[in-house]
């Protein structure tokens, strides 16, 4: 804990960012191991519909800073990539 009275607040703060960022990479990466899930299962109609949901869920955590507007934009183009090479 902060030992003056000033440094509690942006401790505070730090706390719950962190407990926000932690839930949002949490379920990304839920998503993403159901889309992997679905792939290897061989339903592409399924993984398409899942991709779709994941990119949605990455642009949202790229807009509000939990991951960065790159790290998103490349899981998503490697996971198409991935539902391309799918059989």
């Amino acid at each position: 804990m902060p030992n003056y009275e000033v440094s509690r607040t942006p401790h505070a703060e730090q706390r719950r960012k962190n407990l926000r960022n932690r839930s949002v990479k949490s379920s990304l990466h839920t998503l993403e191991k159901g889309y992997l899930e679905l792939l290897s299962a061989g339903k592409k109609e399924e993984a398409a519909k899942q991709l779709r949901t994941l990119s949605s869920a990455l642009d949202k955590a790229a807009k509000s800073g939990v991951v960065h507007r790159a790290t998103a934009d490349r899981k998503k183009s490697r996971l198409a990539l991935r539902l391309a090479r799918a059989k």
